[in-house]
């Protein structure tokens, strides 16, 4: 005889439980919290990666504002430096315009040189009758005004004044007509 239930097709003995069968994809149900645990801590450090490359971008462009600028700065004192070396050679040529002694070779490497000057914004001031701006200007002598003018005037100009852009590299050296 057979002592098992004709009900119970496993073959376990009587009284004893059934065994339960569970599913491969139960397991996952119970993996659910710590995955979920995983993916906000992966989340977390995606943030601050994203951050740390967010502020890595904003310290290269800081950095290359500040090279750049400091380039320009590095170029416009080297570009100061040969004016201002350049200054008694100009005034020079000034002095020899304006006695007409500017002939043959001598007037084309003149020529050449103004170019070059102009090429890097230089630009020589300062004529009679320009009204008198002391930003500008740097009055020598002062001499009483013919006529009916209400401000004051360049009267002569010993030395020409140069700008380099919108910089007053030297005032011009000039005498003021000043209005009685």
């Amino acid at each position: 005889m057979n002592d098992q239930n004709p009900d119970d097709s496993t073959g376990a003995p009587e009284g004893s439980q059934p065994e339960i069968q569970v599913p491969d994809d139960a397991s996952s149900i119970t993996d659910a919290a710590p995955q979920a645990a995983e993916v906000a801590k992966l989340t977390n450090e995606l943030g601050e990666r994203t951050a740390d490359l967010q502020r890595l971008q904003a310290e290269y462009v800081n950095y290359k504002r500040r090279v750049d600028r400091d380039r320009h700065v590095a170029r416009q004192s080297g570009i100061d430096q040969v004016v201002s070396d350049l200054l008694p050679v100009l005034d020079a040529i000034d002095a020899a315009r304006h006695h007409e002694e500017l002939d043959g070779g001598f007037k084309l490497v003149v020529d050449a040189l103004e170019k070059v000057a102009a090429k890097y914004g230089l630009v020589a001031f300062g004529e009679v009758g320009e009204e008198f701006d002391p930003n500008l200007h740097e009055a020598l002598m002062q001499v009483p005004m013919e006529g009916d003018h209400t401000h004051q005037i360049v009267s002569s100009v010993m030395q020409k004044g140069i700008k380099l852009g919108d910089r007053v590299i030297r005032p011009a050296r000039v005498g003021v007509a000043d209005p009685n």
